[in-house]
C-alpha cells in the first residue's frame, strides 16, 4: 500500500483565515499573537502590536483591562454580549467578545474571540429602512390617488366660477383656489418622485459630483468652502446620469442648508470611495461606490436620526422634508442605499451604488 502523507497547516494560517479577530494575551496582558482579522477590525499592525501592552496597542480595550486580569488570575472565562468599544475620533465598533483562559507553555494567558457585529447591525438596519420606505412609499400612492381626484375637480370648478363671475373680487376667491390646487398637486408630484424609470448609461460619477459642486457653489455663496476627496481610479458605472444629480445635489443642499443655519462659515466635503464585499439590502456586491458629502453643521438630532429618511421630516421651519427622502428613492431605484451618521460638527450622508450591479 502506498503511504500518502499527511498535509498539515500551520495554525497562524487557519487562523488567519478566520474572519472573527482572534487576540491571545500573555501573563502580563500583552499581546502574544493577532490574527490578519484583529489587525483589520481594530487598525493595528502585527509587527507594532505583537509585545505590546494590550491598553497600548488597541486603546479601546483600556477600559476591559481590570477584568481582563480578573480572568487571568481566576482563571474563568467570560462572554460579552454587544460590547462598544470607543476609539478616540472614530465611530465606536460593536462586537461579541468571548475570552477563554490558556496555557502559554507554565503560564496562564487569554484568548480573545471578538466578532465584529456592526456589519450584521448595519445590514438588518438597512433591511428595516428599505422596508419602511417601501411601506412609505405605498401610503404616499395611495394618498396622492385620493388626492389628486378631488383637487381636479375643485379646480375645474374654480374655473367655471371664474368663467361666470368675471369680476374682480370673485376672480380673487377662485384665483386663491387655482393658486392653492395648483400649489397641493406640485407638491404631490414631489412626493411620488420622477414617473419614469432609470434612462441608464454609461456616467462618470466624479463628472456627477463636480456638477453637483459648481450648481451649490453658483448658488451658496462665499460661507460655504467645498473640499473635494476623489478617488480617480474608480471605474464609470450604469446609472441614470439625472436622477444622480437630483440625489447627489438634494444631499449637497441639505450640507449647505444645515452650515448656512448656523449663520457661520463652513465646510463641505465630498469624497468617492469603492467598497469590497458590501452588503445592500440583502444582497452582497463584489464591488460598490461610496460618495460621501460631509458636512460641518451642528448635526442631526438624536431623536431625528432614525426618521432623517420619511417624508415630510425636517429640521428647517421654512423646510418641506423631501429632498432626502426624494434622493434615498431615486438611489433605491439604482440598486443602492442612502446612509446618515452624525455628531455635532460632522455630519455624514453616504450614498452606496452597486459597480453595474455585480453580486459576490
Amino acid at each position: 500500500m502506498k503511504f500518502v502523507p499527511r498535509s498539515r497547516v500551520a495554525p497562524d494560517v487557519v487562523l488567519d483565515g478566520l474572519s472573527t479577530a482572534v487576540v491571545c494575551l500573555d501573563a502580563k496582558l500583552a499581546i502574544a499573537s493577532i490574527n490578519s482579522a484583529g489587525e483589520s477590525l481594530f487598525e493595528v499592525s502585527r509587527r507594532h502590536a505583537v509585545g505590546e501592552p494590550l491598553g497600548q496597542a488597541i486603546t479601546a480595550f483600556a477600559p476591559c483591562l481590570e477584568r481582563l486580569r480578573h480572568a487571568l488570575e481566576s482563571g474563568a472565562g467570560f462572554i460579552e454580549r454587544e460590547m462598544s468599544l470607543r476609539r478616540p475620533g472614530e465611530q465606536p465598533i460593536t462586537l461579541d467578545c468571548t475570552v477563554t483562559p490558556i496555557l502559554l507553555g507554565k503560564a496562564t494567558g487569554l484568548v480573545m474571540e471578538c466578532l465584529a457585529l456592526d456589519r450584521h447591525l448595519r445590514i438588518s438596519r438597512d433591511e428595516l429602512m428599505l422596508a419602511q420606505h417601501q411601506a412609505s412609499r405605498e401610503l404616499i400612492r395611495g394618498l396622492a390617488h385620493e388626492i389628486k381626484n378631488p383637487l381636479g375637480g375643485i379646480r375645474g370648478a374654480a374655473q367655471l366660477l371664474e368663467q361666470d363671475f368675471p369680476d374682480s373680487q370673485h376672480r380673487e376667491y377662485t384665483g386663491v383656489i387655482i393658486r392653492e390646487a395648483d400649489r397641493l398637486q406640485n407638491l404631490v408630484n414631489r412626493m411620488l418622485g420622477p414617473n419614469r424609470l432609470p434612462r441608464m448609461s454609461s456616467v462618470n460619477i466624479h463628472e456627477v459630483l463636480e456638477h453637483v459642486r459648481q450648481l451649490c457653489e453658483a448658488e451658496g455663496g462665499a460661507d460655504v468652502l467645498f473640499l473635494r476627496d476623489y478617488d480617480p481610479s474608480i471605474p464609470e458605472i450604469t446609472a441614470d446620469r439625472e436622477q444622480l444629480i437630483q440625489a447627489v445635489l438634494n444631499l449637497v443642499r441639505n450640507a449647505m442648508q444645515a452650515i448656512n443655519g448656523t449663520g457661520q462659515d463652513g465646510v463641505v466635503t465630498l469624497r468617492s470611495r469603492t467598497r469590497r464585499q458590501f452588503t445592500i439590502g440583502g444582497t452582497r456586491f463584489k464591488l460598490v461606490i461610496q460618495i460621501d458629502v460631509e458636512d460641518s453643521g451642528p448635526g442631526v438630532p438624536p431623536s431625528l436620526i432614525d426618521r432623517i429618511f420619511y417624508p415630510m421630516v425636517t429640521t428647517r421651519a421654512d423646510g418641506t422634508g423631501l429632498g432626502l427622502p426624494m434622493a434615498q428613492y431615486l438611489i433605491h431605484a439604482h440598486g443602492g442605499l442612502v446612509e446618515c451618521r452624525s455628531r455635532p460638527g460632522c455630519t455624514v450622508f453616504s450614498l452606496y451604488l452597486p459597480l453595474n450591479g455585480e453580486a459576490g
